[in-house]
Parts: structure tokens; C-alpha cells; sequence
């Protein structure tokens, strides 16, 4: 018996129908050989400082930096019972192969592991990666099934920067706040962003509209304009170069061909979405990722923005 978990219960229910998982059970399908189940996003989170180590519990500075020897994980009180679910499902001797059907990336790649790490379950790993929820493109998958040692690479970038962001997080938070004697959350991405954005309006707000010039020919359609000219006396002095009379000599005319954009990845697709419809970063990918599981995108967590050849007949 293989027991496949996928991320999300709606990317479960459509795994599970289509390698024939068709009995519902509690928290999971079965059927054909397969138990399907699933996590709800993080099951799996870092302990707070002082379930590593009481003296971690008052915020002094004293007591920075914060880096344990090791570091703990527990269950998230939100999704208790379905990590319950899994946890038996991964120590079942019926179960002899586990495979990772969470989403093909570096996050999805962490939390199917934190879980199966904190059951500690032994059994052997398979990964489906596919970047379509096209019944074919599972169907391929699942033939095409990889081991998961080749993944250990990815599982350890995405600890390692989870474990970042928790240091930076839990240290400057508290320096911080014991400086300016009032609660800052400080976090390794919002903060720099934050920083990007605060000097952005302060620039918006300090700037001074400056006059400059150019200098303009027209003659019915055709309208020629000069590169922007910061002083008047400069514009003066081109126009007063212009003769009275001025003779196209050559015209070439030619065919351009001009080649379509690539598809967006997630960054650009936030950035034109927030543009023209005033969507959030979160509204997008909440979007994105509702099409995605409806067959209707591929996979939208991504910064590549070319198609693989398996995507084609899809």
C-alpha cells in the first residue's frame, strides 16, 4: 500500500480520483492500492525560544542572541487532528511507500518533510513532481514517480531558510523592542520591504516638479520631438540651427517581427494584477492558486517563466 499527501484537500481529492482513491475515509481516500491524504499548508512549526530554553522567556537583551543548539518543532494547535491523521497513516505497517504529492517547490518540499520527520517515519519516499493539475499530467507523474533522496537539497534550502527567518525574526524582534521599550516585529523579508517602501513615499513626498523643454517639428502626421533639454537657452540655440526648410532624403521601410512575452511567474503576474485591478500580493496568489487547483493554470509558486516540453499536449 502507497499512501501519497498533497498540500492542500482539494489537490487530494483530485489526485485520489484520478489513480482510483475513491472511498472516503476519515481525513483520507482510499482505493487501488493508494490511501490519499493531505496537510492543510503547515502542519508542522518552529517552537517559540522557550521551549528551547526558559531563560528564553523574558525579553532582555541580555539574553540575545537567540540560537539553540537545536531546534524544535512542534504541531500546530490549528491542525491537530489532521496531523494526528497523517502521523498514524505514516506509521502503518500496511503503508511501505510514502509519496510526496505536495507542491513541486521548495516549500512544498518542507512541510511534507516536517511532517514525516516529526511521525519519525522511516519508510521510503517518492516524489510526484508536476506543475499541472491536468488529469494526464498526473497521470504522467505517477508513472514517472522520482526518488526522493534527490530532493534532500531542496529540503535542506528551504530549512535552512526557514530556520533564517526564524533567527532573524525572534532576535531583532526582541532587540528592538527592549531598545525602544515598545513591541517591533522585525522579520528577515518584511523588513527590508518595508524599508523599500517607506523610502519610496519619503521620495514621492520630497519631490519638486523641475521645468525643462524639447523641441518639437511637426508637419501634419509626422511630429519629431527632441530629447529633454534642461535649459532654455540649449532649446534656443537647436531651433535656432533648424533651417527653414527641412528635406527627407531617405525613408526605409521595413517588417519587424516582434516576439509575444514570456508567461508570468509569480512576481510579475502580482506586479500586473496589482497595477490594473489594485489586487494585493496575497489576493493574487489566493487567485492563482484557486486556478491552479481547478486545472485552469499550472503550477503559479514559481520564478520560471518557461513551459516544460511535458506541458505541451496539456
Amino acid at each position: 500500500m502507497k499512501l501519497v499527501i498533497a498540500e492542500k484537500p482539494s489537490v487530494a481529492v483530485t489526485i485520489a480520483k484520478v489513480i482510483g482513491a475513491r472511498t472516503r475515509k476519515n481525513g483520507y481516500y482510499e482505493g487501488n492500492g493508494y490511501i490519499v491524504s493531505w496537510c492543510v499548508g503547515h502542519l508542522i512549526q518552529m517552537a517559540s525560544p522557550e521551549r528551547h530554553d526558559e531563560k528564553w522567556k523574558k525579553w532582555t537583551i541580555e539574553n540575545l542572541p537567540i540560537i539553540p543548539e537545536e531546534y524544535i518543532y512542534e504541531v500546530s494547535k490549528s491542525t491537530k487532528k489532521q496531523y494526528g491523521v497523517l502521523k498514524k497513516l505514516l506509521n502503518d505497517k500496511n503503508i511501505d511507500t510514502v509519496i510526496n504529492a505536495c507542491d513541486a517547490g521548495r516549500e512544498g518540499e518542507l512541510i511534507f518533510r516536517l511532517v514525516y520527520n516529526q511521525a519519525k517515519c522511516k519508510k521510503k519516499i517518492q516524489r510526484l513532481w508536476i506543475s499541472s493539475m491536468e488529469n494526464k499530467a498526473i497521470e504522467d507523474g505517477f508513472r514517472n514517480l522520482k526518488d526522493g533522496e534527490n530532493f534532500e537539497n531542496l529540503y535542506r534550502s528551504a530549512s535552512a531558510r526557514a530556520i533564517a527567518d526564524w533567527l532573524v525574526g525572534m532576535n531583532l524582534s526582541r532587540l528592538y523592542s527592549c531598545i525602544y521599550k515598545e513591541t517591533y516585529s522585525v522579520g528577515r523579508v518584511q523588513t527590508p520591504t518595508l524599508y523599500l517602501i517607506a523610502k519610496r513615499d519619503s521620495e514621492i513626498n520630497l519631490f519638486k516638479k523641475q521645468k525643462y523643454y524639447t523641441v518639437d517639428l511637426s508637419y501634419g502626421e509626422l511630429k519629431l520631438v527632441s530629447d529633454r533639454i534642461d535649459r532654455i537657452e540649449v532649446a534656443e540655440q537647436l531651433l535656432n540651427l533648424l533651417e527653414d526648410e527641412i528635406v527627407i532624403t531617405e525613408v526605409e521601410d521595413k517588417e519587424v517581427s516582434t516576439k509575444p512575452d514570456k508567461p508570468y511567474d509569480l512576481t510579475t503576474l502580482q506586479r500586473e494584477a496589482n497595477k490594473y485591478f489594485g489586487y494585493s500580493a496575497n489576493d493574487t496568489l489566493n487567485l492563482a492558486q484557486g486556478l491552479y487547483e481547478k486545472k485552469l493554470i499550472t503550477y503559479p509558486r514559481t520564478d520560471s517563466r518557461y513551459l516544460t516540453e511535458d506541458m505541451v499536449n496539456t
